[in-house]
């Protein structure tokens, strides 16, 4: 609408409503003297026009809350943490706080936590999308000029992201084990496409055609230590059983660690196993862990100042920082079987 204010005010709602300043304000606190019918018609006309509350509007009216939000869709993996940590340094450099959130992959979550972030002032928000997240989000954000960074998934061109490599990245832990002579290799780990899923399967899959080999060894699993142990068996027990298995993450690859232990097999004998991340449980996993190092710390501290540069700019061109990744080699893929002491 032309000449329409960037803010809603109370008074914009309350006229579109047809009710006073003040039953709007009851509404918004929830406050039981408003009949049923009328706090239906104005919730309905709030969200028609996209109206949030401001819970610390008094106190915001002058200055930036100084918090942000970060909203990630699973603090159970060590990664979020590691991400978390590399933010929140930049932030408190920077003077601000962080607001951490988890979505544990629920759109419906996040949408909630989004909600109360605005609500409290935040001065922006970095997510990883949960799955399911689709480009309307970010349309959203856009129009509610909350600044935003996606980070290690990207549902948008639209706006700033900060990732890794993780095509380049699987491709060449894909390439190790073709060298080390496996031609029978499993890719085990993920169950929800999103970009990061697509990326890494992408680097798989071109790899072993490149070599004239088949890539549909593809093992769907949920993203837990014991979905890696269940998955020995699927890899293990085929008519043509795998060589080697590439999984999505460490929290798997660990997973698959104990699982082969289990059974009385060795790691990178009877099985060779590569993760994906390096996070640091992963130079200390019984063997240690060949992966992939993403640098989620440095991810997190680029996300950050990406952040701040939208905060300070809201109209600048959108950035993005896509760090190289980096295979790193160690004892669970056989590769340093030969320096084993007898």
């Amino acid at each position: 609408m032309a000449g329409r204010p960037d803010r809603l005010t109370l008074a914009d709602v309350a006229e579109r409503a047809g009710v006073s300043r003040a039953t709007v304000s009851l509404v918004l606190r929830s406050s039981p003297l408003v009949a049923e019918s009328t706090r239906i018609k104005v919730q309905r006309i709030l969200d028609e026009l996209g109206y949030v509350y401001n819970r610390s509007a008094a106190s915001m009216r002058a200055s930036r809350s100084r918090t942000v939000g970060l909203l990630v869709p699973g603090l159970s993996n060590p990664f979020f943490a590691e991400l978390a940590a590399g933010v929140d340094q930049i932030l408190d450099e920077a003077g601000l706080a962080l607001f951490l959130a988890d979505s544990n992959e629920s759109v419906a979550k996040q949408e909630r936590v989004i909600l109360r972030m605005r609500e409290h002032g935040a001065d922006g928000i970095i997510i990883c999308p949960a799955v399911g997240t689709t480009k309307d989000l970010i349309s959203r954000l856009d129009a509610w000029k909350f600044p935003f960074v996606q980070a290690l998934r990207h549902i948008s061109p639209q706006g700033d992201y900060a990732g890794a490599d993780y095509e380049i990245g699987m491709d060449r832990a894909t390439e190790h084990l073709i060298r080390l002579g496996h031609r029978r290799i499993a890719f085990v780990g993920g169950e929800h496409m999103h970009s990061a899923y697509r990326e890494r399967r992408d680097g798989f899959v071109a790899c072993m055609r490149r070599h004239g080999l088949s890539p549909d060894f593809i093992l769907k699993t949920p993203l837990t230590r014991q979905a890696g142990m269940d998955a020995v068996a699927a890899v293990l027990e085929q008519d043509e059983a795998a060589t080697a298995a590439i999984c999505f993450n460490d929290v798997v690859a660990f997973g698959m660690l104990l699982g082969l232990s289990d059974r009385g097999l060795e790691p990178g004998v009877d099985l060779a196993v590569v993760g994906f991340d390096d996070v640091a449980e992963a130079s200390l996993s019984r063997p240690p862990l060949t992966t992939v190092a993403t640098l989620p710390n440095q991810i997190g501290q680029d996300a950050a100042r990406l952040l701040l540069r939208r905060i300070a700019d809201p109209h600048g061109l959108p950035e993005r920082v896509i760090l190289p990744t980096r295979l790193v080699v160690r004892a669970s893929c056989g590769a340093l079987r030969s320096q084993r002491v007898a």
